[in-house]
């Protein structure tokens, strides 16, 4: 009994043994497909992380910079609302300046959209006739004399 166990044994334990070196020697030598699909999946994914990194900084250097716009923007305003003023002659002069630099200011959010003007009668697909002519698909439309 124990030659027969043996003798399966042993060759099953040798199949078992050589399916795992074959596998392993598959999977880490560098000219196989499954090694060669690896790289390509790494390669992927560094492109990738690289892309997300660069999108990334593209939006944080875009916001910086709506920042800076604004900011200058302000100071512009503050530049101008001071130079009124310091410059402005008379109290009347200063408040027609004044109302002038806020009504630039609020006239970008207070901008209607324009609209088409209303239309009171549908369009016709037809052309329109009188009472008593004949219509666009009357047989002696647009004939000349009686047929």
């Amino acid at each position: 009994m124990e030659q027969s166990l043996t003798a399966w044994l042993l060759p099953a334990l040798a199949l078992l043994a050589g399916i795992g070196i074959g596998f392993l020697i598959a999977r880490l030598s560098p000219g196989t497909p499954a090694g060669r699909t690896q790289r390509q999946l790494d390669d992927l994914q560094e492109r990738f992380d690289a892309y997300q990194s660069e999108v990334v900084t593209h939006f944080n250097t875009t916001a910086t910079m709506v920042r800076k716009l604004t900011q200058s923007y302000q100071d512009v305003q503050e530049h101008l609302s001071s130079g009124v003023d310091r410059l402005a002659l008379d109290e009347l002069t200063r408040q027609r300046l004044l109302a002038a630099l806020h009504a630039e200011d609020t006239s970008g959010a207070n901008r209607e959209r324009l609209s088409a003007p209303p239309i009171h009668e549908a369009p016709k697909d037809y052309a329109p006739k009188a009472p008593d002519a004949p219509g666009t698909l009357d047989k002696s439309y647009g004939l000349k004399g009686k047929y």
